[in-house]
């Protein structure tokens, strides 16, 4: 189970955080990343980090602005966000995956959580 949290309101070019807290401790394997869903629109990769060495992935609309980052002691995984433009509003979601096609198709059995809302203003 994953949770997610932070998210909000900003101003372009501003900064969001946001966590995700996994229930219990990822395999090496796995990887956990954000996805993101506008109005509309299909759910989309965003970063995402493998938990065994930490390696990080990201779309090239966030690569440079955004950066993913784990705990391993609390098993969370961060998502800063910076330089934030209105394109960047969607509802934002953590999922964890063996590849990095997580978003579309996750572990078997996980349970996609509400997300948190990311609203930027231009």
């Amino acid at each position: 189970h994953l949770a997610e949290s932070g998210g909000g309101m900003a101003q372009a070019g501003g900064s969001l955080r946001l966590s995700c807290a996994a229930s219990g401790r990822p395999y090496s394997s796995h990887v956990l990343g954000w996805c993101r869903q506008g109005p509309g629109n299909k759910r989309e990769y965003v970063a995402a980090i493998r938990w065994g060495g930490g390696r990080t992935y990201y779309a090239d609309s966030v690569q440079g602005r955004f950066t993913i980052s784990k705990d391993s002691t609390k098993n969370t995984v961060d998502l800063q966000m910076n330089s934030l433009k209105p394109e960047d509003t969607s509802v934002y979601y953590c999922a964890v995956g063996t590849d990095l096609w997580y978003c579309q198709q996750p572990l078997r059995g996980f349970v996609w959580g509400q997300g948190t809302q990311v609203s930027v203003s231009s």
